[in-house]
């Protein structure tokens, strides 16, 4: 199903018909996202009901032999008929392909109920029943096919006897479960799988063709009795005789084989006439080499002879079971290469015993054996559907090329040696040009194979856990030579390699073994991985000790030690090699389509022409060398030699040309050509607003989720590509051909989709995205063409790697536009789908090989846990405040979640026990469910934000999503506990550590004062009480670490809760003080500081050491913290004494700061990589801070006074720590090189060390103050001066050329315009939002009054906005016109400059936010219009200042004063807009003032007087205010430019 979901999503992009597009699409969607549904509530399901699936199997099992028993019942009385659509050879191949999945879920079964696994129990006795019910169904089938009453009764009885011993199986496996570790039960649980391993043969023997198999494998097992005799017979046939018998038997014998392949692919009456073929002619063959044997005079070329033929005999018998397994399962993995080898092997044994046996004319037996092997390897070419190697592409073309060369020379020898008369050269060069055949044969094979696979239209097979033909080879190779070993001929030499060959495959079965356990998630399979890796090693060791003293001392009894250990070895290979024979293990074979058999063909035809005319050649070759005077066999000769040549060099052309992938590359390139024109040509009509897009029915967001799933489909195939390019050359046409065909919809949806958008600019931006993708697509392509999949063409990988990040760049950008895109418009498909995916992955088969411990993933874990719960408690608040927010939320929620996923995936593969990371799994998918339904709603809530029911769902659902999160946190509690609370500790001391330092920036400003009349003395006892306390809790957290993680967590909880006492009674301590010594205040806290965050270092030690061994690199660590901790703990006491002694201190305070530095070195000389990275400007700033301090450090060492000691002290701390933290973050920024990091991270360290002897030396001159000290001190700080020096031009070669000083006038003055710009665009956005205030409508002329100024202060934003942008393009011309230098050169008059255009940005930025106030107040009726004309005048004053400034350094003439003159005149026509409507009102606002006249005449009086006191004091004020506007000019005069000055004169 899961295959299915991801066929759909990859065909979606590929559908033309966009309805049908979407409706697929969707149902991708839901079928995931029920998937996940599904699995969630199985393995709840199965939580409930596991233990009754082991009753269910065996329920299932005994129906099974009922329905047996009745099928017997039938087919006595002649009623048994076969279904519609069986037949004898499919039932009979049904039967023999599910008895090796019966054979494998049996022993996994017998693994699981071992190791009292219950749940894996229950799934391998399901598992088990499946099987079965289809055995029962094939052994039915055969029975009702075959004609044969007997045969028939005899497969119905052998089935029936499978189930009755696979039920007692699993009922012992339930009753193993019932006692674990009872051996008797075990016991009995291995003699049942015995007899129903057996039973499982009889029933496969059953079939037809076996029987005659087996027959053929008997008669050849007793035939061989006849060489364990100790005397041969006695000769009865001449020498010559025999050798001619022995050469005709021979051929006949070979020929037979061949049958033998051939028959195996055909029906069951053919296998049955070769094998039986086969068995009388090895017999003939057999009693032939008996007689040859006996004309042998030396009795070592006899032994010699006779072994030979026990090879001859082993070979033909394996020959005949690889066979019988073809005939059972003809769909098994490279069953077809394993038979042809098995014939292989029986060719090359007859061939020694013939090169050894006869004599015969000169070259005879030498071109004999060349045709045998000939004949032997001609089979790979009728099957190149298989692997043939494991050479790839272009192995297979260097294999070739060296072969053809060593052909071309040994035949060159042939003809040669033929004419000179050399027979030993001459059968030299025979058997080097029939090894040249073979391998070009083998190359030509594989070559078609990779050729054939590679077609876009084939499939290509995939791997599997385990390779099942390695472990079968190493299984014959194992017990060939355990048979040589114990044969009482073989000589030492034959035992010592016989050794060396079990030797060799042992170990390679144990490495696939521990690869397959770290690749499975099932824990039997792993367990049992790793189990019989351990038994084959012991085994092994075992059998090599006694193969040592048998190699000291050839006895009998030595002799028979090594037979005995032969036998465990060869058990344990056998099991291991049925357990790894499981189909959920296997690998899947490759399936060829017609075009890639078409494409196959030339390597095959020349292949075989050259097969053919080598054939021939060497017949001839045969002759010639008896009779080299035969004039027209030479001709002969000459012909066969040109046809090999030339069916080679056809050869080597047909490899060449159909080379994997180069083809599929050329019509891939030239498709997203053809997209990158379009893309071009739709760029040009929107730039011409005339973009033309898809139908009008097709919706936005329709076009939008197209674009998105053939952009993430890309994405996808970047790295497979890669791979495919640098090695994968089969890979390559197939992965290329799959990434052009979505380019098409890709450039559909994206032109689509811009025509959708109004605005141009985001049109641009997606045709401009999509450009790029498919111009990095095309880049990569061309890469992947040159690389062609060869892994030994380094010279393209660095290309290839380019390539592949430019592209991934490329849909990372349209990704993040896409989504921005749909979280502003409520489209949630996207983020729903992801996070289906990401709990799709956790139960993913092959979990990645982690690279951490269960505590690294648990805390990774914990912080994207309460992550997804902040966003969650947001996202409840902003759905009743600001909806449209959600979406970026939302898809915050995706990431984190994701995240999340992953970490849980490996957190639970690393968890112990098992039913932990069960537990993890299954809480993550919870918490994924309820992340989906949130994200939905919000959506929703997106789409109709006043929906007060959407918006009462979203907080119900955020609840959940919360109760959920808390769930997750409980199960990785459960899986660590004491981690856990180290997790928790370490957050609560990283609170303790920013609340310390926000204390410290209060105790600087003076302003930490006591709350009432207290002492220091009041607190000195609670924080000596309390810091011993901690100590306490230090020792109880390191032997935590190597405890229960019961005490790990309360000594975490209780160092926690210790330090916050600690830190509370420290700060009412320094809080006593009072602020009129902050310094002293600052060391206090300082050292308090220090103990927390050496317990914040202690904590995270203790959780990476937890439960890790004694001499664990980890422990190491934590004793280190431990001992920091300590030292911290007794510094904050030796200061807590000390702080009231003013006389010491300052020394006091000294030695604290010293501590700390070395503990801030330690830091930085770690190998620990800084989370975030700064700018060198920023580092140069910090070391400011160092030379600053130094100067204090000199001065309180002359002055040696202790206030000046503890200001040092303080200074110095923040001075290094600063210094040290920016300098490893910008050396660990990823564009600096190595050297120039090295040299950063030398320079720092020495600087601070340089600077420890500097404080260590003001130590030593307050308790020796004598002139030569003193004199000291100039010479450490001109050490600390050197290696500042050194830093700042390490910062310098950071930037390189592109490096600015942060002290230069022009750079300052461009800094502090963009600044201007950015804040002007700030206020522009507030005044966008504002609203005049809520009042009753009036039927005046007036209404309209805050709407005019909120539009006239929104011009005026705008105006002076893109203003300051051009001034910042002015100032550019500026420096590239050389008007204004990028150096100091002309520092006083270009920094006047500068310093004019920077105050005339900084006025124009102020008084554009003081007007944003004044309207933001105007309109709420908290301001004057008095105040709102001011304002807009002092913009149109400073946009004239600003201006000026400009002018007076620019050619009038040029492109950016022209723009920068525009955009003044806009600010000055809006200032004029605003100040006009505002007068107006305030006008209006005058005449509408009536002023009422009291009608008395002392009232009258008094009216008049007030009115003129309020006229006079009117008066005075604006005389005032008309000064102090002259005096705040003045000032701002005197700091003018000089080019200013002269403008307003």
């Amino acid at each position: 199903m899961k295959s299915m979901v991801t066929s759909a999503k990859s065909t979606v992009p590929t559908v033309t018909d966009q309805a049908a597009a979407m409706q697929l699409g969707q149902c991708a969607k839901n079928l995931a996202t029920c998937l996940a549904e599904l699995r969630t509530a199985t393995q709840k399901a199965h939580e409930a009901c596991g233990p009754l699936e082991i009753d269910y199997a065996l329920n299932a099992v005994q129906t099974l032999r009922s329905e047996l028993q009745d099928a017997r019942m039938a087919a006595h009385d002649g009623q048994l008929k076969p279904l519609p659509g069986e037949s004898l050879e499919k039932c009979a191949q049904d039967l023999g392909s599910t008895s090796k999945a019966v054979g494998s879920s049996m022993a996994q079964l017998l693994t699981c109920a071992a190791q009292g696994n219950e749940h894996y129990t229950g799934v391998a006795a399901r598992e088990t029943a499946q099987a079965l019910r289809t055995l029962a169904q094939a052994a039915r089938g055969v029975a009702a096919s075959t004609k044969e009453p007997q045969s028939a009764a005899a497969m119905l009885d052998s089935a029936q006897y499978v189930m009755e011993g696979s039920a007692m199986l699993i009922h012992e496996a339930h009753q193993a479960l019932v006692s674990p570790g009872d051996a008797e039960s075990q016991q009995r649980l291995a003699q049942v799988a015995r007899a129903v391993s057996h039973s499982l043969n009889n029933c496969v023997n059953c079939l037809p063709g076996q029987k005659d198999v087996d027959m053929a494998l008997r008669s050849i097992g007793e035939a061989s009795k006849k060489l364990l005799v100790d005397t041969l017979p006695t000769c009865s046939k001449s020498f010559q005789e025999a050798q001619s018998e022995l050469n005709h038997t021979a051929a006949e014998l070979n020929h037979s084989a061949g049958d033998v392949v051939h028959s195996s692919r055909g029906t069951s009456s053919q296998l049955a006439m070769a094998s039986g073929k086969f068995s009388e002619d090895f017999d003939e063959f057999l009693d032939t080499g008996i007689e040859m044997a006996g004309h042998t005079q030396c009795q070592e070329d006899q032994i010699e002879v006779i072994g030979n033929l026990k090879n001859i005999s082993m070979a033909s018998s394996k020959l005949l079971l690889a066979a019988k397994s073809l005939s059972v399962d003809p769909g098994a993995a490279n069953a077809k290469n394993l038979l042809a080898a098995a014939a292989r092997t029986v060719t090359e044994s007859i061939n020694q015993l013939i090169t050894l046996c006869t004599q015969q004319a000169p070259g005879q037996k030498e071109c004999d054996n060349a045709l045998r092997e000939l004949e032997a390897v001609r089979g790979l070419l009728d099957n190149p559907s298989e692997p043939v190697s494991e050479l790839s592409y272009f192995d297979c073309i260097e294999s070739v090329m060296e072969n053809s060369k060593v052909l071309g020379e040994s035949m060159a020898g042939i003809s040669q040696h033929c004419k000179t008369g050399d027979v030993p050269a001459f059968g030299h060069c025979v058997g080097v040009a029939s090894k040249a055949l073979c391998g070009l044969t083998e190359a030509a094979g594989q070559a078609s194979y990779l050729v054939g696979v590679s077609d876009p239209n084939s499939q290509s097979g995939h791997e599997g856990l385990v390779d099942p033909i390695q472990f079968a080879r190493a299984n014959q190779a194992i017990q060939m030579a355990c048979q040589n070993l114990v044969d009482p001929a073989s000589s030492p030499s034959q035992v010592l390699s016989a050794a060396t060959i079990v030797a060799k495959h042992t170990s390679a079965l144990c490495n696939a073994c521990r690869l397959a356990s770290s690749k499975t998630s099932n824990p039997v399979a792993r367990r049992h991985f790793v189990q019989s890796a351990k038994e084959v090693a012991n085994t092994t060791a075992n059998l090599v000790k006694t193969i040592k003293a048998l190699d000291g001392d050839f006895s009998e009894e030595n002799r028979d030690r090594c037979r005995v250990a032969t036998t465990p070895l060869i058990e344990a290979v056998e099991n291991l090699s049925t357990f790894a024979s499981n189909p959920e293990f296997a690998s899947i074979p490759a399936q060829i389509s017609n075009e890639g058999s078409a494409a196959q063909e030339p390597i095959v035809r020349s292949a075989r022409s050259m097969l053919d005319s080598s054939t021939l050649l060497l017949e001839t070759a045969r002759s010639l060398i008896i009779n080299p005077k035969d004039p027209p066999t030479w001709s002969i000769l000459a012909g066969h030699s040109r046809t090999v040549s030339d069916s080679i060099k056809s050869l080597i052309t047909s490899i060449r040309d159909k080379a994997p992938g180069q083809r599929e590359c050329d019509y891939s390139i030239d498709n997203i050509n053809k997209c990158i024109r379009d893309i071009e040509q739709a760029s040009l009509a929107a730039v011409g607003q005339s973009l033309q897009g898809c139908r009008d029915d097709i919706s936005l967001e329709a076009l939008q989720e197209q674009l998105t799933s053939s952009v993430q489909e890309i994405g996808h195939l970047i790295d497979p590509i890669n791979t495919a390019a640098r090695s994968e050359a089969a890979q390559l046409g197939h992965k290329v051909t799959q990434l052009a065909s979505y380019f098409e919809p890709l450039i559909v949806a994206s032109v689509g989709l811009a025509s959708k958008i109004m605005d141009q600019q985001q049109q641009m931006n997606i045709l401009d995205q999509t450009k790029t993708l498919s111009e990095s697509a095309l880049q990569m392509l061309y890469a992947a063409k040159e690389g062609g999949g060869n892994p030994k063409a380094a010279h393209t990988h660095d290309a290839i790697a380019e390539a592949v990040q430019l592209m991934k760049e490329a849909v990372d950008d349209i990704m993040v536009t896409l989504n921005e895109a749909a979280s502003e418009g409520g489209m949630v498909g996207g983020m729903v789908e992801a996070i289906a995916e990401a709990m799709g992955r956790l139960n993913e088969g092959t979990p990645p090989e982690p690279e951490g411990s269960f505590v690294d993933y648990q805390t990774t874990m914990v912080k994207y846990s309460k992550a997804i719960a902040i966003t969650t408690q947001e996202m409840m608040t902003k759905s009743v405040t600001c909806p449209e927010e959600l979406g970026g939320l939302a898809s915050q929620v995706t990431v984190d979640y994701s995240q999340l996923a992953h970490q849980g995936r490996l957190a639970a593969a690393t968890a112990e026990p098992e039913e932990v990371g069960f537990q993890i799994k299954t809480r993550v998918q919870e918490l994924g469910h309820g992340c989906i339904y949130l994200v939905q709603k919000a959506g929703a809530l997106q789409m109709s934000p006043t929906d007060s029911f959407s918006k009462r769902e979203l907080i119900e659902c955020a609840r959940g999503v919360t109760e959920k999160v808390s769930m997750v946190l409980s199960a990785l509690q459960a899986g660590n506990k004491g981690t856990q609370a180290c997790i928790t500790a370490a957050s609560t001391v990283s609170g303790i550590i920013a609340d310390l330092d926000t204390t410290i920036m209060f105790a600087s400003a003076g302003t930490l004062n006591p709350e009432n009349e207290e002492s220091f003395a009041d607190h000195r006892e609670s924080i000596l009480k309390t810091a011993k306390a901690l100590v306490e809790d230090t020792k109880r957290l390191v032997s935590g670490a190597a405890s229960s993680q019961d005490r790990l967590a309360q000594a975490a909880q209780s160092s926690a809760n210790t330090i916050t006492m600690l830190t509370d009674v420290v700060k009412l301590g320094a809080t006593s003080m009072g602020s009129d010594d902050p310094e002293t205040q600052v060391v206090l806290i300082n050292a308090v500081r220090d103990v927390a965050k050496a317990l914040a270092e202690l904590i995270g030690a203790t959780k990476c050491a937890a439960g890790k061994p004694a001499d664990d690199p980890s422990m190491y660590q934590l004793k280190s913290a431990a001992k920091v901790m300590v030292t911290n703990v007794t510094s904050l006491l030796k200061t807590v004494k000390a702080v009231e002694d003013e006389a010491t201190r300052g020394t006091r305070a000294l030695e604290a700061t010293i501590e700390c530095i070395k503990q801030e070195l330690t830091v930085f000389q770690s190998k620990d990589v800084p989370e975030k990275s700064t700018t060198p400007e920023e580092f140069i700033r910090m070391t400011k801070g160092i030379t600053t301090a130094t100067a204090k450090a000199v001065a309180a060492g002359n002055s040696a006074q202790q206030e000046h000691v503890i200001a040092t002290a303080n200074l110095s701390r923040k001075a290094i720590s600063d210094m040290l933290t920016t300098c490893k973050q910008a050396a660990c920024h990823p564009e600096v090189s190595e050297e120039v990091r090295s040299k950063a991270l030398h320079y720092g360290s020495e600087c601070t060390t340089g600077y420890i002897d500097l404080l260590e030396q003001v130590l030593l001159v307050l308790q020796k103050p004598t002139a030569d000290q003193r004199q000291q001190l100039a010479v450490h700080s001109k050490c600390v001066a050197g290696c500042v020096t050194e830093l700042i031009q390490t910062a310098e070669a950071m930037k390189g050329s592109e490096w600015v000083d942060p002290e230069d006038p022009t750079v300052i003055a461009e800094t502090e315009l963009l600044g201007a710009a950015a804040s002007i665009e700030a206020a522009a956005k507030k005044l966008e939002q504002l609203k005049p205030r809520a009042k009753p409508k009036q039927a005046d002329e007036t209404l309209d009054f805050e709407e005019q100024i909120l539009e006239a202060a929104k011009s005026i934003a705008a105006a002076t906005s893109a203003l300051v942008k051009s001034a910042s393009a002015a100032q550019r011309e500026l420096v590239a016109q050389g008007k204004v230098g990028s150096i100091l050169a002309n520092a006083v008059d270009d920094g006047q400059w500068s310093h004019g255009l920077i105050s005339a940005a900084r006025m124009v930025a102020a008084a554009t936010s003081n007007l944003c106030e004044a309207a933001n107040a105007s309109v709420q009726g908290h301001a004057s219009e008095e105040k709102l004309i001011s304002s807009a005048k002092q913009v149109a004053a400073s946009t004239a200042q600003l201006l000026v400034a400009c002018k007076v350094k620019a050619q009038p003439d040029s492109e950016a004063m022209r723009r920068l003159q525009a955009a003044g005149n806009a600010v000055k026509r809006a200032s004029d807009n605003l100040v006009k409507a505002a007068q107006k009102a305030a006008f209006d606002k005058a005449d509408d003032h009536s002023v009422v006249v009291k009608t008395r005449f002392v009232g009258g009086i008094a009216q008049i007087i007030a009115a003129q006191e309020e006229m006079l004091r009117k008066e005075r004020e604006l005389e005032e205010a008309r000064k102090k506007l002259a005096q705040i000019r003045q000032q701002q005069y005197k700091f003018l430019p000089t080019e200013l000055r002269e403008d307003e004169r």
